[in-house]
């Protein structure tokens, strides 16, 4: 691993913590969606309606800086918007991308379809995706804010490739236009990126590729800036300890779900980057208690020091009921406060090494 996390970690300490010990707190990116956002997109493409574009975009607006809110009232160290403008992670993307175009929805399970895109030509970078999205929420948060981008294996993998030999050489080329975005989003004053590769836990065997993706999406960008990596279920051990050379700052792990059975994976050999360890279920309409919470954090200090500990939740909780999801942030930055405040005390033992100095 090229990429040293402990350059870029305490700037997301706020000035008021109160423990010696910090764990940093964030959400993995998606979040629900307050009901009257949905039923204003239902209007703006109602012709029979007068709700407007701008009065869709000025509905955007809101939803973003209440779910913002939401997420610093909860205690979060770092906050997003709760993508309030994404209808989903792929197809958000792909319609900003040059050489994607759409023919329709898929079927994909049961009811469900999905609005696969498809590659008909070359991918090019025209308009930046998320920069003024970074912007606005920036403008109306106080706390330090995470941008999660869909990452270019997903994009490619997730697609009918239409234009490319390989999915390969589509998902590479994708990652060129990921590090460009980044580029976009740290000249806005963005310091902490999370490329979201879901795509990887059904082909695991694909790691190489999402390496070398990673390789170019960080290219030429600063060590203050901190890069992570989500990846939600799977069997991890087909993916460990290779992940090690990622060039990553953080790898977020949803391992709440399964009760933790796969945490001795990532204990053996020693895991390099940080480890951001979803401690609530993002599956389960029910709000953990502290002390429950408390215990799952505790299952990440088996694998790193708490000096190299994000909590986070499992995966995005959009599904979930808004008062659950809130209920389940709440919740976890308590448990996590209280775990500082027991390590200062010396009151957990600590079987792991000790961050390595620089």
């Amino acid at each position: 691993m090229s990429r040293d996390p402990s350059k870029n970690r305490e700037q997301f300490r706020p000035e008021s913590h109160e423990n010696d010990h910090f764990l940093l707190t964030t959400i993995v990116g998606s979040y629900p969606k307050p009901k009257w956002l949905n039923r204003a997109k239902e209007l703006s493409e109602d012709d029979d309606s007068k709700f407007t574009a701008d009065h869709l975009e000025e509905a955007y607006d809101d939803a973003c800086e209440v779910i913002t809110h939401e997420h610093e009232r909860a205690g979060l160290d770092t906050v997003v918007d709760g993508e309030m403008r994404r209808n989903e992670m792929v197809e958000f993307f792909a319609h900003r991308i040059d050489g994607y175009e759409f023919n329709g929805p898929v079927k994909v399970w049961g009811h469900n379809y999905f609005n696969k895109p498809s590659v008909a030509d070359e991918v090019a970078y025209d308009e930046p995706w998320l920069v003024d999205e970074f912007e606005f929420t920036t403008n109306v948060a106080e706390k330090p804010v995470k941008v999660p981008i869909t990452g270019p294996y997903t994009l490619a993998n997730w697609s009918f490739n239409e234009a490319y030999e390989t999915e390969e050489e589509l998902a590479y080329d994708l990652a060129d236009l990921v590090n460009e975005e980044i580029e976009k989003l740290v000249e806005a004053g963005a310091r902490y990126i999370q490329i979201d590769e879901p795509a990887l836990a059904t082909t695991p065997d694909d790691h190489a590729i999402v390496g070398e993706c990673l390789e170019r999406i960080v290219a030429d960008i600063p060590e203050e800036i901190r890069i992570g990596l989500h990846v939600c279920y799977g069997d991890y051990s087909r993916i460990y300890p290779e992940l090690n050379d990622y060039p990553i700052d953080e790898f977020d792990v949803e391992l709440c779900n399964g009760d933790y059975e796969q945490i001795d994976v990532f204990t053996e050999p020693d895991f390099e980057p940080d480890l951001a360890l979803g401690v609530v279920d993002a599956h389960t309409a029910e709000v953990e208690p502290v002390e429950e919470i408390k215990e799952n954090i505790k299952q990440g200090l088996k694998v790193v020091p708490p000096e190299k500990l994000t909590i986070s939740p499992d995966c995005g909780l959009k599904l979930l009921p808004r008062d659950i999801a809130y209920g389940k942030m709440e919740n976890m930055v308590k448990a996590a406060r209280e775990v500082e405040q027991e390590l200062d005390a010396g009151e957990i033992d600590l079987d792991v090494p000790v961050a390595k100095a620089d």
